[in-house]
């Protein structure tokens, strides 16, 4: 529950209602004998209406105590509490025996537990102020735990994303370049825009931690032209995605690494010819899979692209994605967040 729902002015009154009625309760147990031994002058209303007096200030002293313990919540030392909630139950007191006479001539007729009554909501009050004021710094901390853990979590994420950049930059470089020998103009301007939106997406995407898998895809669409240029039309994507998924989130820049690898580890030529399908299944997964065209000599890779993926799946999502290599084909599966 939270503190500001305990100190809600309706949750006090109920609280003192409540409290008062287990003060009083001696009272309630003795009634029956107490109206058969005690005359009155008057007849019993004076008794009645002390009763409901009785009830109703003890019920005001707690109302009073407790406002006066959340006012000063994260400022008063126990010692401090102690004083102030005494200062209040001893004029509550004299102000209850001043009342009580004027009620029925020869004073209250409970003499006997009055005080220990006092006594309780004395102790009551002061144990609740320290409870709710312990409660209160145990809920400050959390809340600072809690801060520092997202700051560093967007720390550890802004890292693990900017691992990616220079890996994808130089990848793209090598692209460029043969369109430059061949000197074709128009697709070279065209794969220098596609280049331009793709890196756009990256640099805009530093401050995000999740992103819409329309956005993600919109990001895939220019990059899968950068690579069909590269790989002239050998590497090609089957892309089949639901409208109705498309806003569903994943970590930014999930499907780069994974489309990297695919390019990394496998041999892309006309008599092994790449086809990268990407879908969202019935379990709202992304799944990308590829056929395994295995490299003679295994490519160099301290795994930086799969690790990172897996670590912001887990820091983001606290979500993990799973991999699955059956000999012939290589899945990757993404789970997505509402």
């Amino acid at each position: 529950m939270q503190i500001d729902k305990l100190t809600s002015r309706k949750s006090i009154v109920i609280f003192s209602l409540l409290l008062a009625i287990f003060i009083i309760y001696p009272n309630i147990v003795y009634l029956r004998w107490d109206l058969e031994d005690i005359e009155f002058n008057g007849g019993k209303t004076p008794f009645f209406i002390l009763f409901a007096f009785r009830y109703v200030f003890f019920a005001t002293i707690i109302f009073i105590s407790f406002l006066v313990n959340v006012r000063h919540l994260n400022k008063d030392t126990l010692a401090r509490r102690l004083g102030r909630i005494f200062v209040i139950v001893l004029v509550s007191y004299g102000i209850y025996i001043l009342m009580a006479f004027a009620i029925v001539t020869h004073g209250d007729s409970f003499n006997d537990i009055l005080v220990f009554q006092f006594a309780i909501v004395f102790l009551l009050c002061v144990l609740l102020g320290q409870i709710l004021a312990m409660y209160s710094e145990q809920r400050k901390k959390e809340q600072e735990i809690e801060q520092l853990k997202v700051e560093n979590l967007q720390s550890r994420c802004e890292a693990l994303a900017n691992q990616i950049n220079p890996h994808f930059f130089f990848n793209s470089l090598g692209g460029l370049s043969s369109l430059v020998r061949e000197d074709d103009k128009e697709r070279t301007l065209e794969y220098v825009n596609k280049l331009s939106a793709v890196f756009r997406y990256i640099l805009q995407s530093d401050k995000k931690g999740l992103v819409t898998l329309n956005e993600e895809f919109d990001f895939l669409e220019s990059y899968r032209y950068l690579l069909e240029v590269r790989y002239a039309n050998k590497l090609s994507f089957d892309i089949t995605i639901d409208s109705k998924k498309r806003k569903l989130k994943l970590p930014v820049l999930s499907l780069l690494p994974l489309i990297e690898n695919v390019v990394k580890h496998n041999v892309i030529d006309s008599e092994n010819r790449m086809v990268v399908s990407v879908l969202v299944n019935e379990n709202s997964e992304i799944v990308v899979s590829n056929p395994i065209h295995t490299k003679l000599e295994e490519s160099l890779s301290n795994g930086i692209g799969l690790t990172n993926l897996k670590n912001r799946f887990t820091l983001l999502m606290d979500m993990r994605l799973r991999v699955e290599n059956v000999g012939e084909m290589f899945r990757v599966y993404l789970p997505l967040k509402k």
